[in-house]
């Protein structure tokens, strides 16, 4: 008996530890649901992406989270990292976050305005004074950290800041893409699933983060693609620069709630993140009729 307990203790020790620890929700790796993958599958297969997504150009990651505690997640090479351009600014406001947290900065007017500039506008003078006032190296330990596993070799990496957004070069590109700015479209949803079942910061900070992520101040790709829909509320990053774009959002509609995530690599890659949204959205309408308008 005792025995047996001891090798119950040691496989313990050696399982992955994910971020934000927490039994009562899933790791999102393990949550996908074959009926909305086929779902996802076939939308893009309709909007003639398909190749683009076997050559991956495309990565696209969905998740159900109208039942917190039981997220259907459907992905379309979601472990694939890729340069995000503006999207890795949601690490800095993690970092931020973190660092007001633990003492190290306040959370006064000032940067408060500048970190919701960041997001909603994608300032890049924002994100390079948010940057440097959390640490370059400071925010690479919180994405690697224990606590958020947010940038992981072991699931081929995630949400990396390497260089300043602005001219001056990389001061540490990523260990196994060589990227400055990078993302998996899993890992991004698990920013927004972490942030949403409040294990980022706490109730009261997780609030205020979110809030930084609403009423998007640039009106295109994801936002452009719900314009049919105002009853859409969305908490959104994206980012593009040259032939890279990609949108990342939480959006919600009554008591739908839902995350969508894509990266894409090509000069047309801003429409197609319009174009799929719309389905995306329409999909997660017909999947939970009983929520709409409640």
């Amino acid at each position: 008996m005792l025995r047996g307990l001891f090798i119950c203790l040691a496989l313990v020790a050696v399982l992955p530890t994910w971020a934000g620890s927490d039994s009562r929700f899933p790791v999102l790796w393990d949550r996908n649901d074959p009926v909305l993958q086929q779902q996802l599958e076939s939308i893009l297969a309709k909007l003639k992406l398909s190749r683009a997504a076997k050559r991956k150009k495309l990565a696209v990651v969905l998740v159900d989270v109208t039942d917190l505690d039981e997220p259907r997640v459907a992905a379309v090479n979601g472990d694939h990292m890729i340069y995000a351009a503006s999207i890795p600014k949601l690490a800095i406001l993690l970092g931020a976050f973190i660092e007001v947290r633990e003492g190290n900065m306040k959370l006064d007017a000032e940067t408060r305005e500048s970190l919701t500039r960041m997001i909603r506008f994608s300032s890049n003078v924002d994100a390079t004074r948010m940057l440097n006032r959390i640490g370059k190296k400071r925010l690479l330990e919180i994405l690697q950290s224990e606590e958020f596993e947010l940038y992981d070799p072991e699931v081929n990496g995630g949400l990396w800041v390497g260089k300043e957004y602005g001219k001056s070069a990389a001061y540490e590109r990523d260990p196994l893409h060589n990227l400055s700015h990078g993302a998996t479209a899993m890992q991004v949803a698990r920013f927004y699933y972490l942030l949403e079942t409040r294990r980022v910061v706490g109730e009261r900070l997780s609030v205020v983060m979110k809030s930084m992520l609403g009423d998007p101040g640039i009106k295109h790709k994801f936002v452009k693609g719900l314009e049919a829909y105002p009853d859409a509320e969305i908490y959104r990053k994206s980012g593009s620069w040259k032939r890279w774009h990609g949108d990342s959002a939480i959006v919600e509609v009554g008591e739908i709630r839902y995350i969508a995530v894509a990266l894409a690599e090509d000069r047309k890659g801003g429409d197609w993140l319009s174009r799929m949204i719309k389905p995306i959205h329409e999909l997660m309408l017909a999947e939970h009729p009983a929520q709409v308008g409640q």
